[in-house]
């Protein structure tokens, strides 16, 4: 006997679709900011956008044929995304020293004011928005083992 319950087929259509959501809406706000402002993004921006910009199409083909497998494979780049945005806060932070940073050429985060309202910067952005993708994701795949 299992103790996991596999939640109702609505919930994780809706999860799905607000990971799908979070996602587009980061694409979108990544590609203004590069295209609109003229922002050139720093190294660790363009690996958070090799995980994210995927996002929308894997997570997109799961919403509209229904299948939440999709989740799985989103979890993995959401995850990587994860980690990459994690290590860009601490160095934004100054809590990893510059020298491990790969940023030795081009545009730099740590440079710039790159704040939203001056209090959300935007590797912090893309934390959250990685954050709230996974959660999402965990929702869609809890109690789906038999799928």
């Amino acid at each position: 006997m299992s103790l996991i319950v596999a939640l109702p087929k609505n919930i994780r259509w809706t999860a799905l679709f607000v990971a799908w959501l979070i996602a587009l809406t980061s694409t979108l706000g990544a590609l203004f900011l590069g295209e609109v402002m003229g922002l050139t993004p720093c190294v660790l921006c363009w690996y958070q956008r090799i995980a994210m910009f995927p996002l929308v199409v894997i997570l997109g083909m799961g919403l509209l044929s229904t299948d939440f497998r999709s989740a799985r494979y989103g979890i993995v780049l959401a995850l990587a995304g994860w980690v990459v945005a994690l290590f860009h806060c601490l160095l934004y932070w100054g809590v990893v020293p510059k020298s491990l940073v790969p940023c030795g050429q081009g545009a730099s985060c740590t440079d710039g004011p790159l704040t939203l309202a001056g209090l959300l910067s935007i590797p912090l952005l893309s934390l959250m928005a990685f954050t709230l993708i996974l959660i999402s994701l965990f929702v869609v795949n809890k109690g789906a083992r038999n799928e």
